[in-house]
């Protein structure tokens, strides 16, 4: 049954993953942002006294980088559980810069003895369609883009890169082997194309990424490329609007960016209300991209049922009722596809 209806949607075959991130960043994302020349780090200690109830202490980092001969900064937080042995963690490309922040259950995430890094997509460059601000400006500085140049998309990926520069100074309390890089909705198509561009990233998490994230663009029954980039063309490279009302002639899907990310793991999740984002598409193309992977995606012959969760595989599904949200539910199936793969 799946078989036939991948075969509809007459997807590209998948290649070489270095093949297939060159087709993803010269037709939709832009090219992979380089390096900084140089980046340091400054850190406030304790930014909230005996955090998660003494459970972890939690850290305010700026991170410093020289980029074209000049310089920018963004914060992020850092959620350490004070358990003296090593942490696995996330790094989740969050909505929200102040900590702690309601939306993120982190409490929950230390006493599952996970460590998590927040940094803010706002604080990188401004989510609008003005490349003057934030890292945009200084890499952009005449605001003129080539065709293939880095979206915001790319911009905030690269960010989140950053942040594990510097959790990479933390080797003796931190599990690289579960080091997770994780978003959702548009963050989660960000951390898909992080994990893509970045293999220290072991595992990825998208969570409601839709159209342009981890949603098959060819028969969507969501949003489309036409309606993405009404909104938000600023999010990719100029050439993406090429496939505006012509997806057929892509020459890459979106099971080419989950792919991307194989022999690592990657974890997709749905949301059964969430019709924009198309669940459906979103399983058919955990379902493309699984034969990239070495232990592929394991589930039964059909489309999952709400509440189901196929997480053996090193890409996993998962789908939960209720609307776009990066709800607990969300956090505890993530976790729990870490703790399978462990």
């Amino acid at each position: 049954m799946l078989s036939q209806e991948i075969k509809k949607r007459k997807l590209p075959a998948l290649q070489t993953r270095e093949e297939m991130l060159l087709v993803l960043q010269n037709e939709a994302y832009g090219e992979k942002i380089p390096k900084p020349e140089k980046i340091r780090f400054e850190t406030e200690e304790d930014v909230v006294p005996r955090f998660c109830a003494g459970k972890a202490s939690l850290k305010k980092i700026t991170a410093k980088c020289e980029i074209n001969g000049k310089e920018f900064s963004f914060p992020f937080f850092a959620a350490i559980p004070t358990e003296n042995k090593k942490h696995p963690f996330f790094v989740h490309i969050n909505f929200r810069s102040d900590m702690p922040d309601r939306f993120q259950p982190t409490e929950e995430i230390v006493d599952n003895g996970f460590a998590v890094f927040t940094v803010c997509h706002n604080d990188i460059t401004q989510d609008n369609d003005d490349f003057s601000d934030g890292v945009s400006g200084i890499l952009y500085p005449d605001g003129v883009r080539k065709n293939n140049s880095a979206g915001k998309i790319a911009m905030w990926a690269w960010a989140a890169s950053r942040v594990l520069d510097y959790a990479e100074t933390l080797a003796d309390v931190l599990d690289f082997e579960r080091c997770v890089v994780c978003g959702h909705s548009r963050l989660g198509k960000t951390a898909l194309f992080a994990a893509a561009t970045d293999e220290r990233f072991k595992y990825c998490y998208s969570n409601d990424s839709g159209c342009a994230g981890a949603s098959l663009a060819r028969s969507n029954t969501g949003e489309t490329v036409e309606n993405i980039c009404e909104s938000f063309n600023y999010w990719f490279c100029e050439n993406y609007q090429k496939y505006i009302k012509n997806e057929s002639s892509m020459p890459f899907d979106q099971h080419y960016l989950v792919a991307s990310i194989a022999p690592r793991k990657v974890l997709i999740g749905s949301a059964s209300e969430d019709a924009w984002a198309d669940p459906k598409g979103e399983f058919l193309c955990a379902f493309a991209a699984s034969p990239a992977f070495r232990n592929g995606l394991v589930c039964p012959d059909r489309f999952p049922e709400t509440g189901e969760a196929f997480l053996k595989g090193d890409i996993g599904y998962h789908i939960r009722k209720g609307t776009h949200y990066f709800s607990r539910e969300d956090w505890k199936r993530l976790i729990e596809f870490v703790e399978v793969h462990t």
